[in-house]
């Protein structure tokens, strides 16, 4: 699949809640490849900041050649890209890492955690397309009643939210919410902090299921050439010949036992 870097024109851009975003951009050659779990890089207007920003994809519209992008203010570059506007134009690079495997015909869990929900939001349509809406639970974990993009979750099966502080959905973590609903599946996919991951890769060893993750990291070049965001590995890798996964170009996602968390 080839990366593209191209200059992209902002459709719209909202605020869902506080610090987050929803940017769409026109970009149909990338929409065009892309696929659910996959990333792209957006470039800085400021040539202080050389490195781009790697985003989620949290929507794919193949139709419009329209890409849509949730993502959390985190520092100066996220900040700027928060005032673009209708007509303004931004430069990507993507579609970038790998994807979710589909796995037909099997029950799924999709769990996310903070800003780790956007990108389960396309995998859920996705999924819903392949086996229908009885098949796909979406278990979000959020920190307070600022529960982004619940809504669009429901139309693709059924969702149920973990809060921190108990305002909405089960009081606690993403593991509380399943045992509490009584929940199964046959196959997991999640995103978020590193012991939401930590927890379900141990949680799917125990039930015996098969679990994908994908890791949230700081990035450089957004294109396995620098080596910046690796994670540990029970395989060498064969690019540097040490027990790493370079998780732009690995990843991001991984199954969950063939990395270390």
């Amino acid at each position: 699949m080839a990366k593209l870097k191209m200059t992209a024109t902002v459709v719209s851009q909202a605020q869902l809640a506080e610090g987050i975003y929803d940017l769409r951009l026109k970009a149909g050659e990338i929409a065009s490849q892309a696929a659910a779990g996959q990333f792209v890089s957006v470039y800085s207007k400021d040539g202080s900041r050389l490195l781009p920003r790697p985003i989620s994809l949290c929507g794919i519209d193949r139709e419009a050649g329209e890409l849509r992008l949730v993502y959390r203010i985190a520092g100066a570059g996220t900040e700027e890209f928060s005032t673009l506007k209708a007509g303004d134009t931004v430069d990507i690079l993507g579609p970038l890492g790998n994807g979710f495997p589909l796995k037909e015909g099997k029950k799924a869990f999709l769990i996310g955690g903070g800003i780790g929900v956007p990108p389960m939001l396309e995998l859920a349509k996705e999924l819903k397309r392949l086996n229908g809406a009885e098949l796909v639970q979406s278990v979000m974990g959020y920190r307070n009643s600022q529960t982004f993009l619940m809504d669009e979750f429901k139309d693709c099966g059924s969702v149920y939210a973990a809060t921190e502080d108990g305002s909405c959905g089960t009081k606690g973590n993403v593991l509380d919410a399943i045992r509490e609903n009584g929940l199964d599946a046959e196959v997991i996919y999640a995103c978020g902090p590193a012991p939401m991951l930590r927890a379900l890769k141990a949680y799917a060893k125990e039930k015996g299921i098969q679990c994908w993750i994908s890791l949230e990291e700081k990035m450089a070049c957004g294109v396995g050439a620098c080596l910046a965001c690796v994670c540990q590995s029970r395989e060498k890798d064969e690019h540097s010949q040490v027990h790493n996964k370079r998780i732009c170009k690995d990843g991001p996602v991984f199954l969950a036992d063939e990395i270390e968390l």
